[in-house]
């Protein structure tokens, strides 16, 4: 569980997503005004993408400025979880956004409008480059934080969406085929729609103090109950503060009769957490027999 980050500078990081925002904002004035001019809703519908990329990226900006808050009175935990927070908006933006989309397009296959393909394939190729050239500047940073994901995921989409745009622009210019237009928002929309939701799980699993993909807490009670000193665990409590920490919680019943070994039994559990699981933040109640909870769970619930 334990993995090795080269994590790029904070002060860089902002100065790249800052960056990427103010190219997307001037890359949606842009293309507000070339789907007007051609008539293309493929082409209005990137825009519309694309300024949920600046706004996507502006919420992802902030939530890591926040993120790096010490903890203190009021937040305990600390602030890390504001870049959840900023996952969740961003992904449940791109859900409103494609079932929108879907919807326009759908209304538009019934009666499909004229087109200035011409217009539509370049505004669109320039809308690639930019989109391309935002996604690169957030990749690095993506793979480290779940909150730039999710503004790397928007601009993505938004790339593989002006793509679809200059192929509808291109049949349209050969075949005079209006209904490429809608259809390439459909496909837009499926895409954006399919993405979203298969992100948003992660980021609702740790706001809902779900268990890490991948840990099995009865994996961890096992280990735990392996170590020299320990007869059981119960009311074991595994869950993750943010996307690289994770936390437990148990209670211990120890079969040491003074305080001194039963401190020792509970180094040796840290220990074993760590080296097995990664997991370093562990707080435990030891107790003993006679004072162990009566009928408690194994696996969360509260005190017997």
């Amino acid at each position: 569980m334990s993995h090795h980050h080269h994590h790029i500078d904070p002060g860089a990081g902002d100065r790249r997503v800052a960056f990427a925002v103010a190219v997307n904002v001037l890359l949606t004035v842009v293309q507000i005004a070339g789907g007007i001019l051609s008539g293309s809703v493929a082409l209005l519908a990137d825009a519309a993408h694309n300024l949920s990329d600046a706004l996507s990226l502006a919420i992802a900006f902030i939530a890591r400025r926040i993120a790096r808050r010490p903890s203190d009175g009021a937040m305990t935990f600390g602030y890390g979880r504001a870049e959840v927070v900023a996952a969740l908006v961003n992904y449940s933006t791109l859900i409103v956004i494609g079932l929108y989309l879907a919807f326009e397009a759908a209304w538009r296959l019934a009666d499909p409008p004229g087109v200035d393909g011409w217009m539509v394939v370049v505004v669109a190729g320039g809308a690639l480059v930019v989109d391309v050239a935002t996604a690169l500047l957030t990749l690095r940073l993506s793979r480290e934080s779940m909150n730039i994901r999710a503004a790397f995921v928007h601009n993505l989409a938004d790339a593989l969406g002006s793509l679809g745009v200059i192929v509808a622009g291109g049949l349209i210019l050969l075949y005079d085929w209006r209904l490429a237009d809608p259809l390439a928002t459909l496909g837009i929309a499926g895409y954006i729609l399919w993405t979203a939701l298969r992100e948003i799980g992660p980021v609702i699993r740790i706001l809902m103090l779900g268990s890490p993909p991948g840990l099995e807490a009865q994996e961890v009670l096992t280990e735990m109950e392996r170590v020299a000193g320990v007869e059981s665990v119960h009311h074991l409590h595994l869950w993750q503060l943010d996307e690289h920490r994770v936390s437990l919680e148990a209670h211990v019943v120890v079969d040491a009769l003074d305080l001194a070994t039963g401190r020792e039994i509970g180094v040796r559990l840290r220990a074993r957490l760590r080296e097995a699981f990664g997991i370093r933040h562990v707080t435990l109640d030891v107790e003993s027999r006679q004072t162990a909870c009566v009928r408690p769970h194994r696996i969360g619930g509260g005190p017997g």
